[in-house]
């Protein structure tokens, strides 16, 4: 059975700060055809086809509650009374809708603990759930038509087995983010940009069996005791769930989902993140053993990048990975994977990230690769990258090279220890040789903007210097994408030289450049 998807577009506007005589976008009568000509059309399609012709009167939108359960509408960079109106009703119309809370209820009541068996597999308990339906709608004299039972088919088994309205966002594979944030009010990210749905929750109820669904499957509990969940789903997403009274509208949820097939640097090639020179450069970095810092912004695509970089780790080396929340995915056969946990409901039993570091020092690593620094874990791994761990590999938030240095400061101070501010900045000096800063653009690309490499001390300041930066004054296409690329200042890095030594080639020209060499940054 497969749920009808008609789709509805709304132009985006480039700049909203224009006054012009220009017609607004969100009244012109250009939308997309939702009947896809291929399928044998009905009165239903035919009919939801010329609503959606129409545009959308602001007062009348809510009264729309028949359309189609995932017909996306793009958010374009608008003031709030601009944006398309959200479907109070939820995916299915009213009649549908009420007729799903009866059979959910009634399927409860009739299944019962079959539900909860461990021995039947999905697809059996999809089968109960359609058969048990049908006798429902037969006990009831319901009549329904082709395209409403598949439709009630599909709610009901995500309503019961899966995650409701947004099931169907976790398995498209084109989407990055879920965030729910409210019963009616779901968004979702996709190439960079965030989309408003009509997806909906049936109730503040239904919302919070999901998020207790979600958080019981990951072995986490989330009540009024513990009202936040920080964990991760079977497939690798990042879940976070938080519910009143720390959220003050009802319980919220947001789902970063990471992508089932391995990326490659050819995939961060088509999508313009770097550049061949620069992939060479960064792969010959990590088999060298240089110690590099991955730094960027929430979303900017750290975790992605470190992945990548990472496969370029030698098979023969022993990796230790240390995660707050595991993301990483690394392929090599000698791979040690370490969690942190979270404090139980009395308050005991946390295992802290820093806590794995220490603990990673005494399991004989060749490297020691860090998800995310957030607190004191930083002085330990600085410690860690001079005492022989070369070639280590982690990432924190930061808004450029720059700020990370002054981060890794101020973190590695959060460590307890009252060092002098000095002595921390000579440590990260001589740990950290590479910092790679990756941003998400104002077009939604993920780029890597600044390569630098930190070359010392001069006196109390840590010195960097930029070997690559991305060009932003090429300036934007005509869809508002950025033209620029990487490209080399000039600057070939004091580490190259111990490369060579190893027997690990770096071609001069991907170091040469037109332009005046860039000079030695102060922290």
């Amino acid at each position: 059975m497969g749920l009808l998807r008609r789709r509805s577009a709304v132009p985006e506007i480039d700049d909203i700060f224009a006054d012009d005589d220009r017609p607004d976008p969100l009244l012109d009568d250009g939308w997309d055809d939702p009947v896809d000509r291929d399928d044998p059309v009905d009165e239903a399609s035919l009919e939801w086809a010329e609503l959606s012709r129409r545009p959308p009167p602001a007062p009348a939108a809510q009264e729309l509650s028949g359309l189609s359960a995932d017909g996306y509408f793009e958010q374009p960079h608008l003031d709030a009374e601009r944006l398309p109106a959200i479907v109070e009703a939820g995916p299915l119309g009213p009649s549908l809708l009420t007729l799903k809370r009866r059979a959910r209820t009634e399927l409860s009541e009739r299944m019962g603990a079959k539900l909860y068996e461990r021995n039947l597999s999905e697809h059996q308990l999809e089968t109960l759930i359609i058969e048990e339906l049908a006798r429902f709608l037969v006990d009831e004299e319901i009549e329904l038509a082709e395209w409403e039972q598949n439709r009630l088919c599909e709610e009901l088994i995500n309503d019961v087995l899966h995650h409701g309205p947004i099931e169907g966002f976790l398995r498209d594979p084109s989407v990055s983010e879920i965030m729910v944030n409210s019963t009616d009010a779901i968004f979702v990210e996709r190439g960079g940009r965030l989309y408003l749905t009509e997806a909906a929750f049936d109730s503040e109820e239904h919302l919070r069996q999901v998020v207790e669904r979600i958080s019981a499957s990951v072995g986490r509990r989330i009540d009024e005791s513990s009202p936040m969940v920080d964990a991760r789903l079977a497939d690798g997403s990042r879940v976070n769930a938080i519910i009143p009274p720390l959220s003050i509208d009802g319980a919220m949820l947001t789902v970063r989902k990471f992508s089932s097939e391995k990326m490659t640097i050819e995939d961060l090639l088509e999508m313009g993140t770097l550049t061949r020179g620069v992939g060479a450069f960064l792969a010959a970095c990590v088999r060298g053993r240089v110690n590099i810092l991955v730094s960027g912004g929430t979303g900017s695509g750290k975790t992605t990048l470190l992945n990548v970089l990472s496969s370029y780790i030698p098979t023969n080396e022993r990796i230790i990975t240390i995660e707050d929340a595991a993301e990483l995915n690394l392929h090599q056969r000698h791979v040690i994977r370490l969690e942190s946990r979270p404090a139980n409901v009395e308050g005991r039993g946390a295992v802290e990230v820093r806590d794995l570091v220490r603990n990673a020092l005494r399991m004989r690593p060749d490297r020691i690769v860090v998800g995310e620094c957030r607190g004191g874990e930083t002085l330990d791994m600085l410690q860690a990258m001079n005492t022989g761990h070369d070639g280590s590999l982690t990432t924190l938030h930061a808004n450029s090279p720059r700020d990370a240095l002054r981060r890794v400061e101020v973190m590695a101070l959060m460590g307890g220890l009252e060092l002098p501010i000095r002595v921390v900045r000579e440590q990260a000096s001589s740990a950290i040789e590479l910092i790679v800063h990756i941003a998400r653009l104002r077009d939604g690309s993920r780029r890597i903007t600044h390569i630098s490499e930190v070359t010392g001390m001069e006196g109390d300041v840590v010195t960097l210097n930029d070997i690559f930066t991305f060009d932003f004054s090429a300036g934007l296409s005509a869809e508002g994408a950025f033209l620029g690329t990487l490209e080399p200042s000039g600057v070939r890095p004091e580490f190259v030289t111990h490369l060579e030594e190893q027997g690990i080639a770096v071609p001069s020209s991907i170091f040469t450049s037109d332009n005046v060499p860039a000079r030695g940054n102060r922290w």
